[in-house]
């Protein structure tokens, strides 16, 4: 390539650079590529050019300072050697005319007629070929004896002539006649110089030379190497400039590019290159903002692949990696600029729809896109998806709060098997107060407000406490002390609720190790949400945290109730089957309120049955009811669970729920659920429960 060539290919990158730093941000720039990275800084972007500018003035000041700092030092420079220079003239002066015209007296003695007459005629003839100004010759005490025009007698001794008389030479750069002991008119610059002089012997010091030389010869040759050393600092300057711009300007525009590409990762998907879901918050409420101004509504959605977790388990994570790329680029294209498509992470999307009629029509048509066969690895897959959205203004103003409504909805379109469903107030009762409900809990989680309380379990066959059922409360500071009804339904609909139940199990196995100093076999029971166990690694965290704490998975019992079975049951099995396989015992809560099929029974890795309280609290006065809970009992036994009763409150209850062969028994009628502190003497003295 030819050196025009290479000239070409910069300025076409300097162009190129020039185009993407002048484009504004915006959702249509941010989603496309500029050959290399995304532009994705906040504001217009400079051109190459200002930059260029902006560089090349911040580089060249510190270069004009060295170049005035060394001007300076080589002017004074030139001084000191100027001033040298006159001092060797001087001294030359004095060894070879002044010095033998001496006969090695003291000047203070007065010079001879003929030393007289002598110096008279050398300072004739230098004075008038200029090359000295004026020349005096002074004792060793100061006192001026000979001057070649006749001034310096009879005036104060200078200190500068002492210094000489002691030996030590003095150089000034001074103006003829500028001393305050001098008279006539001031004249140009001078090379003042005081030498002593010395006859005969070295040490036979006898007066002091006094002389002005002309400074302006002397400047002149000193000023020809100086211009020279000018030219060649100014030579080298510019070439020290041009290599720290250039080697400044190639590593600035590497950082640039290295800059954008991790704000890009940053905000971005590693896997999909959409971006994630911070980015995906900045950029809807910026499009909230403008259709607020714009007056238009703006549909915020959450779409939730149903049943992915059976391909990675199938097909492998790089399948699957695979699998959501495609989905992504269909998404994509199905959802085109002004609208915003970002990956959350796992198999969950957020779109925003800005300026949409019907966003539920144009949902479903991108459902139906979706749910299109995709071709992974030669195999054709179908994969179903739950979409839930929320509409600005009408359903909120904050991006956050629209988010966490969309997401409620896309749980009501998984429970309903509707596909598509938007937040419908009528249908919800979530209104302000608990929305910030909810965004206290997270702070009351990290704060230490959350509490357990524990309610014993009977074994019917010895009358013992063989275990407690934790239940979580809320010691809130201005509301007091909350039931899990309160909380635990809005919490249910959101990411919160990974956080809590982790809470819960970690604080009920570090109560657990602290009952077993009563009972080391006793069993802890946790409720666990159907959202917890849709999430992939959820099973691998209650094992990780059984490892922490050093319990024994058996005396655990995860409790989950028999709706959260039918909402996803795919995913739920795998989480419990997962927790099973390691020794957790599994308990089907509220059984009896949901529509479990005996098939589905069959094949969950499931221990235990509990009876919903409904059916014991009638368990009197309504005989269908003491039927339908021997039932189950029947039911439980032969397929080999246990069955537990809960709600029980009065003794005819217990009897009844006795009578049925049931295994285990809780309620009120036995104790209420009660903090550890409390628990523990309650254990103590209530090992055993007569009846």
């Amino acid at each position: 390539m030819s050196r025009g060539d290479r000239g070409w290919d910069w300025w076409c990158y300097v162009y190129r650079d020039y185009l993407t730093f002048r484009r504004p941000r915006t959702v249509e720039t941010d989603q496309r590529y500029d050959g290399d990275v995304n532009p994705v800084n906040d504001a217009v972007r400079d051109s190459p050019i200002r930059q260029l500018t902006t560089i090349a003035v911040v580089m060249l000041v510190p270069v004009l300072l060295l170049g005035l700092v060394l001007g300076i030092s080589y002017r004074s420079e030139a001084t000191r050697r100027g001033l040298a220079q006159g001092e060797s003239e001087a001294l030359i002066l004095a060894q070879s005319a002044i010095q033998p015209l001496l006969n090695g007296q003291p000047l203070a003695k007065g010079l001879t007629p003929l030393e007289e007459t002598r110096m008279r005629v050398l300072a004739t003839e230098v004075v008038k070929n200029r090359s000295v100004q004026r020349l005096r010759l002074r004792d060793l005490r100061g006192n001026v004896i000979f001057s070649d025009d006749g001034s310096g007698f009879h005036q104060a001794i200078e200190d500068d002539a002492l210094e000489a008389a002691r030996g030590h030479a003095v150089v000034i750069l001074t103006h003829l006649n500028s001393d305050s002991v001098d008279s006539g008119k001031v004249r140009g610059l001078s090379v003042e110089i005081y030498l002593p002089l010395y006859v005969g012997a070295a040490t036979n010091r006898v007066g002091v030379l006094e002389i002005y030389l002309p400074y302006t010869p002397i400047s002149e040759d000193v000023s020809a190497g100086i211009h020279s050393l000018y030219r060649n600092l100014a030579i080298g300057l510019a070439l020290l400039y041009l290599v720290v711009f250039g080697i400044s300007f190639w590593v600035g525009r590497r950082l640039r590019r290295q800059v954008r590409v991790n704000r890009f990762q940053a905000e971005h998907d590693a896997l999909t290159g959409l971006p994630n879901r911070a980015y995906f918050r900045t950029v809807g409420q910026g499009e909230l903002q403008a259709g607020a101004r714009r007056g238009q509504s703006t549909t915020i959605a959450v779409i939730d692949l149903d049943r992915f977790k059976e391909v990675n388990d199938t097909l492998g994570h790089q399948n699957g990696d695979l699998l959501l790329t495609l989905l992504a680029e269909r998404i994509t294209q199905e959802v085109q600029l002004p609208h915003t498509v970002a990956r959350f992470g796992g198999d969950e999307f957020g779109v925003v729809l800005t300026d949409v009629d019907a966003p539920y029509d144009t949902l479903c048509q991108l459902r139906e896109v979706i749910q299109s066969e995709v071709v992974v690895s030669g195999l054709p897959l179908t994969v179903e998806a739950s979409i839930g959205y929320a509409i600005a203004p009408r359903d909120g103003t904050s991006i956050d709060d629209l988010l966490q409504l969309a997401d409620m909805a896309m749980y009501v379109a998984k429970n309903e098997r509707s596909g598509v469903a938007g937040y419908d107030l009528s249908q919800n009762h979530y209104d302000a107060s608990q929305l910030t409900l909810v965004a206290e809990l997270r702070h009351a989680i990290t704060s230490n407000q959350l509490v357990l309380h524990y309610q014993p379990k009977i074994d019917l066959r010895d009358h013992r406490v063989g275990g407690v059922e934790a239940l979580v409360r809320w010691q809130h500071p201005q509301q007091g002390l909350l039931f899990p009804d309160r909380f635990i339904p809005l919490v249910e609909q959101t990411d919160l609720i990974d956080e809590l139940s982790l809470w819960v199990i970690g604080q009920a196995l570090e109560d657990l190790l602290a009952i077993s100093t009563i009972d080391e076999d006793f069993h802890m029971a946790v409720n666990v949400s159907v959202r917890n166990l849709g999430r992939i690694g959820f099973a691998a965290q209650v094992l990780d945290a059984l490892r922490d704490a050093q319990v024994d998975p058996q005396r655990l019992t995860v409790e989950v109730t028999e709706t959260a079975l039918m909402a996803d049951p795919t995913r739920t099995t795998d989480s419990l089957t997962q927790m099973s396989d390691a020794g957790v015992r599994i308990s089907i809560d509220d059984f009896g309120s949901g529509q479990t099929s005996l098939g589905m029974l069959a094949n969950l890795p499931i221990a235990e049955l509990k009876i919903d309280r409904s059916f014991i609290q009638e368990v009197q006065s309504v005989p269908e009811h003491a039927a339908i809970v021997r039932s189950m009992v029947e039911l439980g036994h032969q397929l080999g669970l246990g069955v537990v009763a809960e709600g029980v409150e009065t003794q005819m209850e217990l009897a009844v729920v006795a009578s049925t062969g049931c295994d285990v028994v809780q309620g009120y009628h036995f104790a209420r659920p009660m903090p550890i502190a409390e628990l523990k003497p309650w254990l103590e003295s209530a090992t055993s429960v007569t009846f």
